[in-house]
């Protein structure tokens, strides 16, 4: 009788090992063809091992360090600023939307699902933000377009209508103000939501390169994402076109494969470094909206 009761939990604890394995596997794979021999890779393949272990990979990317460090400093600025931002801006949005006594209710939540499925295209966009609003080559052009994202906002009102509205009334009685209800009150408890939603934004802040290609000139406002999607281009170029390489060059000497996985590492690493401050709120986060009543 015992056994029937744990073979469940024994097939579940499996399964989920797998699943992990199988999400770990990628990322070693990546780090070991980072650290792996350029002709290595195009004679034998992809291993787990690194096969003729050097750093030549990271050498080419990191061969000008000032620029990366500028490159970071601004991505680093972007991601943080614009999600301290943001995450007022829609907390405060879904704070109102999930508020029953809100007069306007259904018409904002009309307007925010509108955005969702039309929008006034790029050439509109790029002339407001250029032409009208002067926001070209400032790093106010990388935070403003993603301060407010519709999915963000609808996914923490469903998440903040699951507060007892009698909580509200109380602290109305009380004398509280809407401000002080909204920051004493309601960010506290919506710590879970909030924490979900600030992974999602900051991911959003960090992983984008289309703003900078858009409206960034200056090269000590080039964003991180945006710096190594140019060595990207630039490595395959000079890879594909031999009329690119100056004559009597080999491009084999340029690490193609692994200075893609070096530049995956490098992009991917300090979101892996943030992750597990918000792993304890993420996990409750998760299931945003699920559970009503």
């Amino acid at each position: 009788m015992s056994f029937r009761r744990t073979l469940p939990q024994i097939l579940i604890h499996l399964l989920l090992i797998l699943f992990g394995i199988s999400c770990i596997i990628p990322l070693i794979s990546i780090i070991s063809i980072s650290l792996s021999d350029e002709n290595s890779i195009i004679q034998n393949g992809y291993s787990f091992v690194p096969q003729g272990f050097n750093f030549r990979s990271y050498a080419y990317v990191l061969y000008k360090p000032l620029q990366l460090l500028s490159a970071l400093k601004t991505s680093l600025i972007v991601s943080i600023l614009g999600t301290l931002i943001s995450l007022i801006i829609t907390a405060g949005i879904a704070y109102v939307l999930s508020r029953e006594d809100y007069k306007y209710k259904s018409s904002l939540s009309f307007y925010v699902f509108f955005t969702m499925l039309f929008n006034g295209g790029l050439v509109p966009t790029y002339m407001l933000i250029s032409k009208y609003l002067h926001l070209k080559d400032t790093i106010w052009v990388l935070i403003l377009p993603y301060l407010a994202i519709p999915w963000f906002i609808l996914l923490l009102r469903s998440f903040m209508q699951k507060i007892p509205h009698s909580i509200i009334e109380s602290c109305m009685i009380d004398g509280a103000s809407e401000l002080r209800i909204f920051f004493k009150i309601i960010l506290p408890l919506a710590k879970p939501g909030l924490a979900t939603i600030g992974l999602f934004i900051v991911l959003q802040y960090w992983n984008d390169w289309w703003l900078s290609l858009l409206y960034i000139e200056k090269e000590n406002l080039v964003s991180l994402q945006y710096m190594l999607y140019r060595m990207i281009n630039n490595i395959e170029f000079l890879t594909s076109s031999t009329n690119a390489m100056p004559p009597g060059m080999n491009t084999s000497i340029i690490p193609a494969e692994t200075a893609r996985m070096a530049m995956a590492i490098l992009a991917a690493g300090p979101m892996l470094a943030v992750f597990p401050f918000f792993q304890k709120y993420f996990v409750k986060g998760l299931t945003v909206g699920a559970v009503k009543g």
